[in-house]
C-alpha cells in the first residue's frame, strides 16, 4: 500500500458509459505515472437497486473468487451494508462489524443513496492522500465528487478478511 493516510475518492454518474470512460482515463493516467491508485472500481445500481461491480482494478490483492477481493474492500469502504450483502463468510460481517463500531464519532464509507441511487454508476477508489486531488480531478465526467479519509488499519482489516474468506471459498471448491 502506497501510505497509512488513505483517502477514499467517489464520482456518481447518471450512466455507465460515462463512468466507464473515466475509468478508462484513471487506469491510463495512472500507468503514465500521474499518480497511483491503491484500487478502484465501477459500480452500476439497476432501478431496482441491485449493485453490480462492472470493472475493477487492485494491486493489493491478487486471486480472485466471484467479483474479487479489490473489489470487495473498495466497496466495503463505500458502503459497508453492500459488502455484507454481497460478501461470502460470516467472518467478514464480524470485521465490518468491528470496524463500524470503532467508528461510533465518524461515519465510514459514502452514503450510497446519494452517490449511488438507483439508474446510476459511480467510480470508487482509494489512493495515498498525496494523490487525492488529482485523482478525483481525473473524474472529469462525475456529476458529484467527493474525497473522504479512510483508515489504513480499516482498509488492511477488511482486505484480510476479504482474502481469507476467498481462500475459503476456493478450498471448498476444489475439495
Amino acid at each position: 500500500m502506497a501510505g497509512d493516510n488513505l483517502m477514499l475518492v467517489v464520482g456518481s454518474y447518471d450512466d455507465e458509459a460515462s463512468a466507464s470512460e473515466d475509468y478508462a482515463g484513471l487506469k491510463s493516467a495512472e500507468k503514465d505515472g500521474d499518480y497511483e491508485v491503491v484500487g478502484a472500481v465501477v459500480l452500476s445500481r439497476d432501478a431496482d437497486g441491485k449493485v453490480e461491480v462492472k470493472e475493477h482494478g487492485d494491486k493489493s490483492v491478487g486471486h480472485g473468487a466471484a467479483w474479487g477481493a479489490g473489489a470487495g474492500v473498495i466497496v466495503g469502504l463505500f458502503a459497508p451494508p453492500l459488502l455484507a450483502a454481497t460478501a461470502v463468510g460470516a467472518g467478514i460481517g464480524a470485521i465490518i462489524g468491528a470496524i463500524k463500531k470503532g467508528h461510533d464519532e465518524k461515519e465510514l464509507g459514502v452514503d450510497v443513496e446519494q452517490y449511488l441511487p438507483p439508474g446510476s454508476s459511480a467510480i470508487v477508489a482509494v489512493v495515498d492522500d498525496t494523490w487525492a486531488d488529482r485523482v478525483e480531478k481525473a473524474l472529469l465526467k462525475a456529476d458529484k465528487r467527493i474525497s473522504k479519509a479512510i483508515d489504513a488499519d480499516d482498509y488492511d482489516k477488511l482486505r484480510k478478511a476479504l482474502e481469507k474468506s476467498e481462500d475459503e471459498v476456493s478450498k471448498a471448491v476444489e475439495s
